[in-house]
């Protein structure tokens, strides 16, 4: 494989339709790097930002990528686009603590209580 073939364009598509990027990385480049990435350039001016890699799902081709995996091991043959640059979708997930806090929250909000006396 050539250097220029062993080189990805990739844009990171956020949730709001604005990316980050493109950028060129390499084949080899782990999705946990490419995460680290996006944590790097995330906008400031965003509310609720992602924390930690684990708070970012990257997704390629209608599938969500795993951390170990590298991007030769995640590509699509329909990327493969000589000169093309691959989008891949950004997806923040809160931290667990906050879903669970607002699921409780939710609860209490939705209370019925009964009394017959």
């Amino acid at each position: 494989m050539s250097a220029a073939q062993d080189q990805l364009e990739i844009k990171f598509r956020l949730i709001d339709g604005t990316d980050i990027g493109p950028k060129s990385f390499s084949a080899a480049t782990s999705v946990a790097t490419l995460k680290e990435n996006i944590l790097a350039q995330w906008p400031k001016e965003k509310d609720n930002g992602p924390r930690t890699v684990k708070d970012v799902k990257l997704i390629s081709a209608g599938r969500i990528l795993e951390n170990n995996r590298t991007v030769a091991e995640c590509r699509s043959p329909l990327c493969d686009i000589p000169g093309g640059v691959t989008t891949m979708h950004v997806v923040v997930q809160p931290p667990a603590q906050e879903k669970e806090k607002r699921a409780s929250d939710d609860m209490k909000q939705n209370k019925c209580l009964c009394v017959i006396l």
